[in-house]
């Protein structure tokens, strides 16, 4: 088939497309080919979902031909596509994905994965052909096969304990069936052994973890504390269980990018509660009330302000002073709030400062910074320069910013770095004392953790 028709045909709006799809499919073998170069070319201006709804609706003819060409990718883009066409074949057995999940590519193991992950319980048959996969050489495979794992759910835990009771087929996939156990969750998937096991595995972890800097996206609290007791008690936190900081980090942004909406209370069952890190104790997550006060209101920004600002206020007349800070990783959000004595001394906030008025630096500790809000360059510092030629816009911008002195703009880790603890930032320079916990919320504490597993 001309590529330049079928570009042309596959360009248009999806319901536009529809009838030439339709066509394609009923062709079958014979165009898998020409859609499967579409596919992959990341230049044609034709979506190239609507090139994957076509193969995979052909189903298993394309199958070894997406093999093919997700070994030969070029590029991250071009083997996403590939995988999600090939996780998403419209098969009438999935048996037809037991071979790749030995095939010598780990990119062709882990869409095989997917399309059993796809399929949800009804993989349930295939589970000790999947076992293998939770031993995978390449992390990727095995966090794959936990996901595979985890969809599958219920169905698979008798064959994930029959591997964790029997010497064979080796530790790492011990390890891993232990992994996905925790991952399904529920009373039934981790028995008193495997529990055991867990404790003992963050045990010896917590002896030799060196701090690493965290993933950013939600807010946190800093006081300057090392009674973790007190902490939980002001949180109104119970049950706290120990683990290392990479376990709480990994909990703490699951929990905020949960959107399981078929369990309401999985973003605010549980909170990470650090150790002492360099005199000061961090505290990511928020208390349910503080929560659902959020979540509830008509205006959730404004919600989230005026909640840090009373929070700050009541810790820091128990602990003197007290801080909170928000970040983002989708945008350019960032907030922070610095109480002292039970009053609030600064809060500012970078989506609502113009509306604020918020036009200086307001605390110390901005003192040499920008805010986020502020634009330092004149209104004529790019002219001339086209914002799709980056490298030109950005030698520019660098020229103009030392040529006027023009500062650095900050963020809620400059401000934290200078007041408490950046998390973005820790490391082997950091003092630590004591241990991380989760602990459970009301709303945890009436619904249990969220299910997930989380690396130790």
């Amino acid at each position: 088939m001309d590529k330049r028709l079928l570009t042309e045909k596959l360009s248009g709006a999806w319901n536009d497309t529809r009838l030439f799809r339709d066509a394609l499919v009923e062709q079958g073998e014979g165009v898998v080919a020409a859609v499967l170069e579409l596919l992959c070319d990341e230049r044609s201006p034709a979506d190239w979902a609507a090139s994957a709804d076509v193969l995979c609706r052909i189903g298993e003819p394309a199958l070894l031909p997406l093999v093919q060409a997700a070994v030969a990718a070029d590029s991250p883009e071009v083997a996403r596509r590939i995988g999600w066409a090939l996780g998403r074949l419209k098969v009438a057995d999935h048996a037809v994905y037991v071979p790749l999940l030995e095939h010598s590519h780990p990119e062709v193991r882990s869409n095989a994965l997917f399309a059993f992950q796809t399929q949800g319980k009804a993989a349930a048959k295939f589970v000790d052909k999947l076992i293998p996969r939770l031993g995978d050489p390449e992390r990727e495979v095995r966090q794959r096969a936990v996901w595979t794992f985890q969809a599958i759910g219920p169905e698979a835990v008798p064959g994930l304990q029959r591997v964790r009771r029997r010497p064979a087929p080796g530790p790492r996939v011990r390890a891993g069936a232990l992994e996905a156990l925790a991952a399904i969750g529920g009373p039934a998937a981790l028995d008193s052994r495997d529990r055991d096991a867990w404790e003992r595995l963050t045990r010896i972890k917590l002896l030799t973890e060196v701090p690493e800097g965290m993933h950013l996206c939600g807010s946190w609290y800093a006081v300057p504390t090392s009674d973790q007791d007190a902490v939980l008690e002001a949180f109104d936190l119970a049950v706290p269980q120990p683990v290392t900081l990479r376990t709480g980090a990994a909990a703490w942004n699951h929990d905020h990018h949960n959107w399981n909406r078929t369990q309401p209370h999985e973003s605010c069952a549980r909170v990470f509660v650090s150790p002492a890190l360099d005199g000061w104790t961090l505290v990511f997550g928020d208390s349910s009330q503080d929560t659902h006060r959020i979540n509830d209101a008509d205006d959730r920004e404004r919600a989230l302000d005026q909640t840090a600002r009373e929070r700050c206020a009541g810790l820091s007349r128990r602990f003197g002073s007290a801080q909170w800070y928000g970040m983002s990783c989708g945008d350019d959000w960032t907030a922070w709030c610095i109480a002292e004595e039970g009053e609030v001394v600064r809060h500012y906030d970078a989506y609502n400062a113009e509306e604020d008025g918020d036009d200086s630096p307001g605390h110390p500790a901005e003192s040499g910074y920008l805010l986020p809000h502020q634009d330092g360059f004149p209104d004529d510092a790019f002219d001339g320069v086209s914002s799709s030629d980056s490298e030109a816009f950005r030698a520019r911008y660098l020229q103009v910013k030392e040529e006027l002195q023009i500062p650095d703009t900050c963020d809620a880790t400059d401000i934290a770095a200078r007041l408490s603890v950046d998390p973005g930032s820790l490391g082997a320079h950091t003092r630590t004392a004591g241990c991380g916990v989760l602990a459970l919320t009301a709303c945890g504490r009436e619904h249990g953790h969220p299910t997930g597993a989380l690396p130790a």
